[in-house]
């Protein structure tokens, strides 16, 4: 599990290797990823946009930005917590995944929350890339 904390928003991430929905021989390598949002700061928040940076193990980027997650912006009051499971293609047998999450307080004020860095190493990886 990857977790870090920004501006009193806890993110913790639990990436799997989703082997029935890979084929190694077709260069697909498929993960999921739950994320746990967790606001234990004191003001409200509402998620608006998101944003990926997805490097794989030969070094090509994929960046993916977009309104919410999975079709939803999540309105987090303090100790509030969201959940939520997406997935991750890659040509590569790993890479690695780091983002961020604008969000709004009822007061207007926009905050930038973090994703940590989490790796995405499959059981077919040769090296892995954190």
């Amino acid at each position: 599990m990857y977790e870090k904390v920004t501006r009193g928003v806890r993110v913790r991430v639990r990436p799997e290797f989703i082997e029935d929905q890979s084929d190694p021989d077709a260069s697909r390598f498929m993960w999921a990823y739950t994320i746990d949002i967790i606001n234990e700061g004191d003001a409200a928040v509402r998620l608006r946009t998101r944003y990926w940076h997805i490097t794989d193990e030969n070094g090509r980027v994929e960046e993916v930005s977009g309104p919410g997650v999975v079709g939803e912006t999540p309105y987090l009051t303090p100790g509030a917590k969201f959940t939520y499971t997406s997935s991750c293609p890659l040509s590569t047998p790993s890479g690695i995944m780091v983002g961020h999450y604008r969000m709004i307080t009822d007061s207007m004020e926009w905050l930038v929350i973090d994703v940590p860095a989490f790796s995405l190493d499959s059981p077919y990886a040769r090296r892995v890339v954190n």
